[in-house]
């Protein structure tokens, strides 16, 4: 059977200063296919797409639609075309219901919320969601979120979907349901991109998979006739290692026991609730759980930047040997006594950089209050910055350019190897590879694992349960800022996780530390 080109992309060309974003590329995606876009960091995905959506416009070369050139200068001349994107972090108003979210901004007479939620019903009984047109969107989990953002562009009359990282903060349980609407979308002859760094993910749901390296296209394949091993060479250039070499914990001691705490936030809600816990030396333990879960207030009460309502933060110096309680310090003595926090927010610069300020003036947000004169020394920050673009193959023409300037890779890449290079006691990370490439996220694992093995006591928070099982040595699954069980990370699978992570609170057997 003939293959249809839906999209048509020829030596597409953008620029950004004397950055190259796109360089001569040419790319098809046909008519009832999934086709996935691989890429390190900056190596032109997202700009590619955003041309095709209209939110950027190409310097050189041509798109086709159906066979005939199209001109793309905004997004709503994308949905002329019937091109719609669904962005990683939604655009939604929260609160707004779902149908209300789906109709905002369409102008096509007279406003009809009754018939329009009749045909989003319509949508959804073709396709396989599950939504409740009525509800508000601040009373949805992530993946009714992404459903909205779905729905919405099929809605607009979509036959073209470009869809940025879909399953990051999804469950496995989650992602199947996604992918079994996505096949079927596919079998409705919709043609899909997807941008993705899950490369099981991509040899799962793909039928095709195009790869670009520093904005060039390198290629394109037929998933059944690759394997991770060789995607992985074509992104990077060379081959790499795909194993995370997880060692045993040695003489692992109690560093942190976190007993019955409670947080709440701003308006007197639980955001915590009788969380209990150990974080030992020498071992990763992982945590789990749905966005939003009390991940990031967890993390935070014990850096001394989240209040605490009841219950104890146990720190065992490792130094003197004393038992500190870190409710009694601030965020800076706690951080002088090796509790580090390195925490990856969406926006990448909330915690930690000034994106105004270079690499070697944010590496002295750390170090500065260290000094004995009144100037400041810049020979240590300068050298750490050196050290780290080298060491973690930071993209950026030297330690003088602002941090705003990087991409967001390398934006985490500083921001977490300032962290690991305070020679930490204690070391939490939360998302500390989201949005990396495969390279880039290999890094930081071994980097993580050399801490470990120097008896750091490492928290980390993911997203990817693959990622948690392979490694981590405990994983503690959260959810509703309540501890659903604590397991181990050698045993268990990511189907297991994901099940305790949808667990509700009633069935939920409390957190047992193993």
């Amino acid at each position: 059977m003939q293959k249809i080109p839906a999209i048509e992309l020829n030596n597409i060309t953008k620029t950004f200063g004397k950055v190259v974003a796109n360089k001569n590329v040419c790319l098809t995606a046909y008519r009832g296919e999934i086709l996935s876009v691989l890429g390190e960091n900056g190596s032109g995905k997202t700009t590619l797409m955003n041309m095709i959506s209209g939110i950027y416009f190409p310097d050189e070369g041509q798109i086709y639609i159906d066979g005939k050139e199209a001109v793309i200068a905004s997004p709503k001349d994308a949905f002329k075309y019937k091109i719609g994107m669904i962005h990683q972090h939604f655009k939604l108003v929260d609160v707004f219901t779902a149908a209300e979210n789906i109709v905002l901004g369409i102008k096509d007479g007279k406003y009809n919320l009754k018939a329009s939620i009749e045909k989003i019903k319509a949508i959804c009984d073709q396709y396989g969601f599950e939504l409740d047109p009525n509800k508000k969107i601040y009373t949805m989990s992530v993946s009714e979120k992404q459903t909205v953002e779905i729905v919405k562009v099929l809605y607009r009359g979509a036959d073209i979907l470009i869809l940025d990282e879909p399953t990051a903060v999804l469950t496995p349980q989650e992602i199947e349901v996604l992918f079994k609407v996505l096949r079927r979308m596919k079998e409705a002859g919709k043609s899909i991109i997807i941008i993705t760094h899950k490369l099981n993910e991509v040899m799962e749901l793909s039928d095709r998979v195009a790869v670009l390296r520093k904005g060039e296209y390198i290629g394109c394949v037929n998933t059944v006739d690759t394997n991770e091993s060789q995607l992985t060479e074509m992104m990077v250039g060379e081959k790499i290692s795909l194993n995370i070499d997880r060692s045993e914990p040695k003489n692992s001691k109690d560093r942190l026991t976190v007993k019955n705490l409670e947080c709440l936030d701003r308006t007197g809600v639980k955001v915590l609730s009788d969380v209990s816990f150990t974080a030992r030396s020498g071992e990763i333990l992982g945590i789990a759980g749905i966005a939003g879960s009390g991940q990031r207030e967890l993390l935070e009460a014990i850096a001394g930047l989240q209040k605490v309502n009841a219950g104890e933060i146990i720190y065992i110096n490792p130094k003197t040997d004393s038992v500190e309680d870190l409710r009694d310090k601030t965020p800076k003595q706690i951080r002088d006594l090796g509790v580090r926090l390195s925490f990856v927010p969406e926006d990448r610069l909330g915690m930690g950089l000034v994106a105004n300020m270079d690499i070697t003036d944010n590496m002295m947000l750390r170090s500065y209050k260290k000094g004995r004169s009144f100037f400041l020394q810049r020979k240590a920050p300068k050298d750490l910055a050196e050290k780290i673009i080298e060491e973690l193959s930071v993209v950026t023409p030297g330690v003088s350019t602002p941090v705003r300037q990087l991409s967001g890779g390398n934006i985490q890449k500083v921001l977490v190897g300032r962290e690991i290079a305070a020679s930490p006691k204690l070391l939490m990370v939360a998302y500390p590879v989201r949005g990396l490439d495969i390279n880039s996220s290999y890094t930081i694992f071994n980097l993580l694992n050399q801490q470990k093995e120097k008896g750091v006591a490492v928290i980390f928070v993911g997203e990817d349960l693959d990622t948690l099982v392979e490694l981590c040595d405990r994983i503690m699954v959260i959810g509703s800022g309540k501890v659903k069980g604590v397991v181990d990370a050698r045993t268990t699978t990511k189907e297991e996780l994901g099940l305790m992570m949808l667990k509700s609170d009633f069935e939920s057997e409390g957190g047992t530390d193993e």
